[in-house]
């Protein structure tokens, strides 16, 4: 499996041409059948990636893991807090002595207006491909699974309508991420995407316009509704998850008033029965349940959130072989 992109930082997918991210779907795809049929993928031995965590993960930190053990490399947790960074050790620091141990340098930081320049700056002084594992902007691992999920279901169909849905939830204020992600990739794909949302948590206005050119360039659509109701109606995949107020309210209180007026965007039975007969419901985990989705849709028949759970570790192995790799 020859690494085409040796070397090429992975921080948002928006700095990958389409053939470049078809042929890490394609990967990805080898390397899940090659996982299922208990087939040796050595492509990365005796290399380290290294893991920087500022906040928790669960399917992020193990897929990583979990994904370069199988590739026949090792994953170094790095919990930030342990590191000197907590005193103050800057990143160019950081990125010069890791890129010098190992082969890969893989990052999550998500603290709004920090994580991405953050990133960035590894990038500017690391020797080893940057990889992004969620920031303040950007989740490419997470985007790049769930495109993999739908062409999976969909195949190489155009016009699939995708909604992406605010949702209510009070487990943290999450970051913009997954959903700015995914409005800028699914468009490249032919899709027509719909972003759901209450006023006031809006997505960034760069990053819309971004999204209508996307749109515009590869045939696909792009349009926003604040109405719940007409996301979900006659959608081939429904995407509720909750995001934060961070562009119009940068204070990291979880729950405010504002919040707390929108407690019906919310996933319920009512709401797929608008969609297609056939919608699938996805979400990145962990789901907020009983806020942002009913148990009886997320463990429903519409599900596909452990098919797109299972695909990050899939995803995350192409990633890296094709980036960290040397034959």
């Amino acid at each position: 499996m020859k690494p085409l992109f040796k070397g090429k930082h992975f921080i948002t997918l928006e700095e990958w041409t389409k053939p470049e991210i078809d042929k890490l779907l394609e990967v990805s795809v080898a390397l899940k059948h090659k996982f299922l049929t208990n087939e040796p993928t050595p492509y990365l031995t005796n290399k380290t990636a290294f893991l920087m965590f500022f906040e928790q993960s669960t399917r992020t930190r193990n897929s990583m893991e979990a994904g370069i053990a199988h590739l026949g490399g090792h994953g170094t947790f790095l919990d930030t807090s342990m590191m000197q960074i907590s005193h103050g050790e800057s990143a160019k620091d950081t990125a010069t002595i890791l890129s010098s141990y190992g082969h890969g340098i893989a990052c999550r930081n998500c603290f709004w207006e920090v994580g991405n320049k953050y990133l960035r700056e590894l990038a500017a002084n690391s020797t080893v491909p940057i990889m992004n594992l969620q920031c303040d902007l950007y989740h490419p691992m997470q985007g790049l699974a769930d495109l993999m999920t739908i062409k999976e279901v969909y195949g190489e169909k155009k016009h699939i309508k995708v909604s992406i849905i605010w949702a209510y939830a009070t487990s943290h204020k999450k970051p913009i991420s997954v959903p700015l992600t995914q409005i800028l990739l699914f468009p490249r794909y032919a899709m027509d995407v719909t972003l759901a949302y209450p006023e006031g948590y809006d997505l960034p206005v760069w990053a819309i316009e971004k999204a209508k050119q996307n749109a515009l360039e590869n045939g696909g659509s792009f349009k926003i509704t604040h109405n719940m109701e007409e996301a979900f109606k006659d959608a081939d995949v429904v995407i509720p998850k909750n995001w934060g107020s961070w562009v119009n309210n940068q204070s990291s209180a979880v729950v405010d008033d504002l919040l707390e007026s929108y407690k019906g965007w919310k996933c319920t039975e009512e709401m797929i029965a608008l969609a297609s007969p056939d919608v699938k419901y996805m979400h990145a985990l962990p789901a907020d349940r009983g806020n942002e989705v009913e148990d009886s849709v997320i463990d429903g028949p519409h599900s596909i959130v452990y098919q797109e759970a299972e695909n990050r570790l899939h995803t995350a192995k192409a990633v890296m072989a094709m980036t960290m790799g040397d034959k």
